[in-house]
């Protein structure tokens, strides 16, 4: 794994913006501690943001007040919408079926290229106006035939108690949980946050540390053991993604000591998703991933014995579908968020040879496609 020389020391931010306000309920947080020079810590990620009273993380959610950390945004959403579960994107997790995703304001982290930076680099609270608990989340998931609810968008890691108190909201109704973030949390925080969630996809967004400080201001490490945390003491089904950024973290040699790592330290039965960069928020100077990069990834991560390796953000049956990694069966087929082929029985075993695919699955796939709706819940 390459490693920056000089590693930069975590980032502590002190942020002064006006009071805390704003028309949903502010809760209490856990995850944070008092510091001697009177600064409150909020321990849920590696930042560490230190605060004075009234300051806000650099999330912009969880803030200062009287005393202890708060969250500024619970019970309300950016708004929602029913995806194919493929779009998290979780290959292996009830393919076809619709799941009810939606995310709040804010993110922990400060990616050059967000894709999603009207939502997490929001500090307009106003932004945030389609408003729900928990229990109404639940009941629409169930209402709309979702079989899954996703914290999506931005990183559900600062929006952490509401999205565990939809989590048990949806457990109680037979709904799953899914958590699309980047994997930036504590060691202190990571068991609570992973309690009561089903799936995951993690995004890791490369392979050294120089572009983790450089791109994100983030560090890797904690990426990679929110990884092993996972693989080794969970039962949550988890998926991997890579934004492949031309110039940035597309070398073969990444990509294969990335993969080598994968295999080596979670197994070989983790998908891995390589998707396609368009050039977005901070990041216009880039080109669009060439198609020929993504197949190239790909085929490194196949090479290093990753049995699950797709593209992603382009149409291409051939490297998007699922095959039996020993007889070589198309046992799902796909293209982008659109199934065909399905050579899987109710176990999730090929019907050629037997062999177990790796996943959650019941039973036949569902047939929600590529759709795109958004509802409203307030």
């Amino acid at each position: 794994m390459a490693q920056a020389e000089n590693p930069a020391p975590p980032m502590l931010y002190e942020t002064r913006p006006p009071a805390i306000r704003g028309r949903g309920p502010i809760v209490p947080t856990e995850h944070w501690s008092m510091r001697e020079d009177g600064r409150v810590q909020c321990e849920m990620c590696p930042r560490l943001c230190k605060l004075k009273e009234g300051a806000r993380g650099l999330c912009f959610v969880r803030a200062r007040e009287d005393d202890r950390i708060v969250l500024t945004t619970y019970g309300r959403s950016s708004g929602f919408c029913i995806d194919p579960i493929e779009k998290k994107p979780l290959n292996h997790f009830l393919p076809g079926t619709p799941v009810l995703s939606f995310g709040t304001a804010g993110c922990n982290l400060a990616c050059n290229f967000c894709q999603n930076h009207d939502i997490s680099k929001s500090r307009d609270m106003d932004r945030v106006q389609d408003e729900a608990q928990p229990e109404a989340i639940a009941a629409a998931a169930e209402r709309l035939g979702c079989r899954s609810v996703a914290f999506t968008y931005n990183d559900p890691v600062i929006f952490h108690e509401y999205a565990a108190d939809i989590a048990e909201a949806c457990r109680a109704r037979g709904i799953k949980t899914v958590a699309v973030t980047a994997g930036y949390l504590t060691d202190q925080a990571r068991p609570d946050f992973f309690r009561n969630i089903d799936a995951a996809n993690v995004d890791l967004k490369a392979f050294t540390e120089d572009f983790y400080w450089a791109v994100t201001k983030g560090h890797l490490q904690p990426v990679l053991d929110t990884l092993l945390y996972l693989r080794h003491e969970t039962d949550v089904w988890f998926e991997i993604t890579t934004l492949v950024i031309p110039g940035e973290n597309d070398s073969e040699r990444e990509i294969d000591s990335m993969c080598a790592w994968v295999v080596d330290q979670l197994g070989p039965d983790v998908p891995m998703h390589f998707s396609a960069f368009h050039p977005d928020y901070r990041m216009l100077d880039k080109p669009r991933t060439p198609f020929e990069i993504l197949a190239m990834a790909r085929r490194v991560a196949l090479r290093n014995g990753v049995r699950y390796a797709y593209t992603g953000n382009v149409h291409d049956l051939g490297r998007q579908s699922t095959y039996c990694h020993v007889c070589g069966t198309r046992t799902i087929g796909r293209d982008w968020y659109e199934l065909s082929d399905w050579r899987l029985d109710h176990r999730g075993a090929c019907t050629v040879c037997g062999t177990a695919t790796a996943g959650v699955f019941d039973g036949p796939p569902g047939r929600w496609g590529r759709k795109r709706q958004p509802v409203t819940l307030g």
